[in-house]
């Protein structure tokens, strides 16, 4: 649920199922100083908010990278401790790059849990659109648990996924905003794989791999950075009314 403000306020069931995890697991990453306390409310009630979700979709994209919990406690704690979900996110974009595709098949009732709310065909509709999933077939239907509306997901790609149904933009400015990212990320990786081709041309396969393992997250993390204070840039133009409704 939202504040009247717009801010979002959870109970720890909703934190828990919008996170795709159980109640006692963030009450156990709150005892260990994980997670920040909730804000307490009326009746005693804690309240977590869009900083809570955003650090604990990190920890567990950390947890799915196989770092050990005293490892995760490391990590965390050379974060700044009044980051925003906004740079939270950042932080999670470039540990889930470590990773592989990760594609899952779920059951219509476990994509509900993780989205945290019940989602309309329409909502699946759109979540296909973006590439996030895909209506299972037959073998995934049964791997799904036997339900008939099985979905092939792109892990990675679902919190996003959800995030975007949220935004106020059409379905087709989303695709064609998809589009562009693709377009001009597989032009900038094509460029980067020719610089980097001279410099590994000599060495034998381990020590590419190596470089390649080291280089990755560096690459992703330069490309998030730099494309976010350049979209920061332009938007911060739009909004000062340098745009069409700038008179």
């Amino acid at each position: 649920m939202t504040t009247d403000a717009g801010e979002m306020s959870l109970t720890v069931d909703e934190l828990a199922a919008r996170a795709g995890v159980t109640v006692r697991t963030v009450r156990f990453y709150g005892s260990k100083g994980l997670l920040p306390p909730p804000v307490i409310g009326p009746r005693r009630v804690g309240r977590y908010g869009a900083r809570h979700l955003a650090r604990l979709a990190l920890i567990e994209e950390l947890q799915r990278q196989g770092m050990t919990l005293a490892a995760i406690e490391r990590y965390l704690g050379q974060l700044p401790s009044d980051l925003s979900a906004y740079d939270l996110a950042i932080h999670r974009a470039v540990v889930a790059s470590w990773a592989p595709d990760s594609v899952e098949t779920l059951s219509r009732p476990e994509l509900d849990r993780r989205a945290g709310r019940v989602l309309a065909d329409e909502e699946l509709e759109r979540l296909a659109a973006a590439g996030v999933l895909v209506t299972g077939d037959a073998s995934d239907t049964e791997a799904a648990g036997g339900e008939e509306d099985g979905f092939r997901v792109d892990t990675g790609l679902l919190r996003l996924g959800l995030e975007l149904l949220d935004v106020p933009l059409s379905q087709g400015t989303i695709l064609a905003a998809r589009e562009v990212l693709m377009e001009h990320s597989r032009a900038a990786a094509r460029e980067l794989a020719r610089l980097f081709r001279g410099e590994v041309a000599e060495r034998d396969t381990r020590d590419v791999r190596d470089l390649s393992a080291h280089i990755h997250p560096l690459v992703v993390q330069a490309l998030l950075t730099t494309f976010q204070r350049s979209l920061r840039e332009e938007l911060s133009e739009l909004l000062s009314g340098e745009g069409p409704s700038g008179g």
